[in-house]
């Protein structure tokens, strides 16, 4: 029998991947820190449901205080928050031939190979939609891109190992050798989904709003300049076209907008996992994790990044109770826009 996956967080991502890596043949140990849902998958299984498809795997599953043995491939799909802790756990098991796939939102990486080693890590960007319904329970409700790739653009046996697998879940999952390009498009749509999450309406809803369209093209096109004073060349995905967010890039921008618009009503997942944990979980997000290095590298090359950073302020604001999820906070955000000058 063929070594087993790794997969720690067994939640949205690392359970949706690896109940299809299951289905497929590929041996997998699921790890995950609730006790009930190790307890559920061991007993009855792991279910996924949604509008794609619904079937049930047999699984095998182990919380980090029980998990034993050396792995060759681990895929970490925890929330950007717990990355660095749970590669701290995860690390004694990576065998010295090892890798690590960050299975995450952000730029995880950086924490992965400062913990493990840089020829350690693998990079990959994700964009289907799922979420944690329950112990046993993970529910996929919408296709999306899947990337994977060294960190530092090589082909190797082990990446094209890696992509081979991740077909088995996305058939059009593409194998890249600018991985790093496609993270920070992330990071610049990423924030749109954080300025969606100040409200209490869908993604779609949201970016449609031809009200708050200004204020959103605008909190995209601060990220991408800043990755293109960084070095980076954005790679497009999903609808999201950074092209269409350089100065003066006009209509395009638009156009970009409404092809968001258009992918994200095809999705059965109509709020987005910031959203949910605002509003049903009462948890922290993953704010300070993603949008906190856009604003660390603004700073760091001597630019400022004023919508991001009011951005992360407003998320905070309703962590902590001081601000409700409405229009009326996505307003607060749209005063940081400058004023047009009156002519």
């Amino acid at each position: 029998m063929a070594e087993p996956i790794l997969i720690w967080g067994a939640g949205a991502i690392g359970g949706t991947v690896g109940a299809y890596l299951i289905r497929a043949g590929v041996p997998v140990l699921f790890v995950d820190r609730s006790a009930e849902h190790v307890a559920a998958i061991n007993s009855g299984g792991l279910l996924i449901n949604g509008p794609i498809e619904e079937f049930r795997v047999a699984a095998k599953a182990a919380t980090p205080e029980t998990v034993t043995g050396q792995f060759k491939l681990c895929f970490l799909c925890v929330k950007a928050p717990d990355t660095a802790a749970a590669i701290d756990a995860l690390a004694a098991f990576v065998a010295d031939d090892g890798c690590v796939v960050s299975l995450q939102n952000g730029l995880n990486e950086l924490v992965i190979a400062k913990r493990v080693g840089e020829k350690r890590t693998i990079g990959s960007f994700v964009n289907f939609g799922a979420d944690y319904i329950s112990p046993g329970v993970v529910h996929y409700a919408g296709r999306g891109t899947f990337v994977v790739g060294e960190l530092d653009g090589k082909m190797t046996p082990r990446i094209e190992e890696i992509h081979r697998l991740v077909r088995l879940f996305n058939p059009n999952a593409v194998l890249s050798p600018n991985v790093w390009g496609y993270l920070w498009s992330k990071l610049s749509y990423g924030a749109l989904l954080f300025a969606t999450a100040l409200t209490n309406d869908s993604i779609a809803d949201c970016l449609a709003a031809q009200k708050y369209r200004k204020v959103l093209i605008a909190l995209a096109r601060e990220v991408v300049s800043i990755a293109l004073a960084k070095g980076i060349t954005l790679e497009p995905f999903d609808g999201f076209d950074p092209r269409a967010f350089l100065p003066g890039s006009g209509a395009a921008a638009d156009a970009s907008m409404d092809a968001m618009v258009i992918h994200n009503r095809k999705s059965a997942k109509t709020h987005s996992g910031i959203w949910r944990d605002l509003a049903v979980r009462k948890r922290k997000t993953e704010v300070e994790a993603q949008l906190g290095p856009v604003v660390a590298t603004a700073k760091s090359l001597g630019l400022t990044a004023p919508l991001t950073q009011r951005t992360l302020e407003l998320i905070h604001d309703i962590e902590d109770g001081k601000r409700p999820l409405a229009w009326e906070t996505l307003d607060e955000l749209a005063k940081v826009l400058p004023k047009e000058p009156v002519s």
